[in-house]
This record gives C-alpha cells, structure tokens and sequence, in this order.
C-alpha cells in the first residue's frame, strides 16, 4: 500500500511509503527539492551529511541534488549566450533554491512532484523563463525521477540536467562496478583515458566523467551490505560521473545529459523551443542478495 505523510520539522518533509516492500522515501522541497534517505527493506540507500543539511546557508551533501542548468562547472564559472556573459556556480543553482509541492498521488506508488519556477534571481545569470517539474515516485524497491522542463522564453532554452546521488558504502573494497563505457576523464584534463574496470580508491579522490556510453545503465553490487543497484537513464544522458572521496562512506553516480562546461562547447546540449518542453527519467532499483 503507498502512502505520503507530511513530517513538521526543521524543514517540511514529504515521506513516500511503500509498506509491502517496506520501502520509504523522503523528500524535502525547500531545501533544493531534494530526495534526503531512500530505504528498502530497513537498507538506507543514501550517505547524509546531516550538519551541512542542517544549516541552510550550505549546499547539501548528500541524499540526491539536483543539476540544473549545468552539470559540473563552467571555466571560470561563466558561459556566453547572444553576446552576454554570465556566472553560474558548479551544478547551477536547482540544488539550492526552494522548490514547491505542485501535485501527490497513491495512484499507482507513491508520487510526489516539486517544482520550481524561473524569477528575478535565476534570470539574472540563466535569461530564460522556464518551470521544471520533477516527479519522485516510489513503488516497491524502485525510485524513478521524471524530470520534465518546459520553457516559457521567445527562444529556445539550452541546458544540462543531472542528479548526484550519494550512495552509501561501508567497504569501498567490496564494491564490484558495471559501467556502460569503458572511457573516462578526470576533471580538469582534456585526456581521454582507457577505464579497466576498477577503481583505486587509495587515492584521495575519484573524480571520473565516463563517455561514449554503450547503454544506458549501471550496475552496482555491494559485498559488505549484501546489496545490488541498478541505475537506469534514458537516451538524454551522455556522461556518467564518478566520485568517490578516501575516508568518506559514499561514492557517487551520476547520470548527466552533457559534460562539464557545455553551455560554452555546446558538447550534448539539449535544447527546448519556445513553449516546449523535455521529459528525462531516471529510475534506481535495489534489491538483496
């Protein structure tokens, strides 16, 4: 049976309920319409930094930020459109601006959309008018993202969109990785480098943009938990980030329609007419083994 019920604390939090996979969600609208814990069978799926999630003047690390209208930085943080520069921070600013409830459902799983509207504030470094409605639905060991972004400029919208997932992990080395691609670059270098299939996860930090994508998924099978992922994204997506920092309890997917600094190279861009729009889905599956 699915469920939504609203928790009053520091933030409104909206819990998407699964009782016959004893499944939950928790989504938290103003604070970047973020997706906080994501349980299955009592496994919490997401790493929290519960202190920087706590104060609202930091972004948070953890649970699943938003990417919008880039993915990663742009040299210098700023793009050019029509003869006009502009700054944007790394990954946009979705991630930390308050979205609203627009619509609930128990139709058929647990569904909550959010939704956030273009003002003064976004258009000052994005010129565009536009809504983005994003639908979390939980049903049974599955949470899709449906990602719908409609543009209400004269002039067509150019963006990227992307999710950073914290997955939570307690052995690193236990982690056996299926990626669809076996080419990669390190942020910052222009190389393209030949992936073996492992990572190293000695090194301080991970920070690999996967390419040239053979499918559209990615399987992560969790000795230490006993657990198995199964990332899927639609055809939109062309890079598929790695992150993983020594010392921390997560590493991170990421499915990302364009790279790094695409509003400038224009490299995967996607792109809505006037009065359009463009839906993208992700789905994660999790399940013991």
């Amino acid at each position: 049976m699915a469920a939504i019920v609203l928790e009053e604390s520091q933030y409104k939090t909206y819990c998407l309920l699964d009782d016959e996979e004893q499944a939950q969600a928790r989504v938290v609208p103003e604070r970047g319409g973020i997706v906080t814990h994501w349980q299955v069978g009592g496994e919490e799926m997401f790493y929290l930094d519960g202190e920087r999630f706590q104060d609202p003047t930091l972004s948070v690390r953890g649970g699943i930020p938003l990417l919008f209208p880039v993915c990663g930085n742009l040299v210098n943080d700023t793009y050019s459109l029509s003869g006009q520069s502009y700054r944007l921070p790394q990954h946009g600013f979705a991630r930390t601006l308050p979205w609203t409830v627009s619509r609930q459902s128990t139709a058929n799983g647990a569904s909550l959309t959010v939704t956030l509207t273009s003002d003064d504030s976004t258009r000052a470094v994005y010129p565009f008018d536009f809504t983005l409605d994003y639908t979390y639905t939980l049903k049974g060991a599955s949470l899709e993202l449906r990602q719908r972004h409609s543009n209400h400029a004269s002039v067509p919208m150019p963006f990227s969109t992307g999710i950073h997932p914290y997955f939570r992990v307690d052995d690193k080395s236990q982690l056996e990785i299926d990626l669809p691609s076996t080419q990669y670059q390190v942020k910052g270098e222009p190389q393209v480098y030949d992936f073996d299939g492992h990572f190293d996860f000695h090194q301080e930090e991970i920070d690999f943009a996967f390419i040239n994508l053979s499918g559209q998924s990615a399987r992560v099978r969790d000795g230490a938990r006993q657990l198995r992922l199964r990332l899927e994204f639609d055809h939109h997506y062309s890079t598929l980030v790695f992150w993983a920092v020594k010392g921390k309890d997560f590493y991170c997917l990421e499915p990302w329609t364009g790279p790094r600094n695409a509003l400038n190279s224009g490299t995967h861009l996607l792109t809505v007419a006037p009065g359009g729009s463009l839906e993208t889905v992700i789905t994660m599956t999790v399940e013991k083994f």
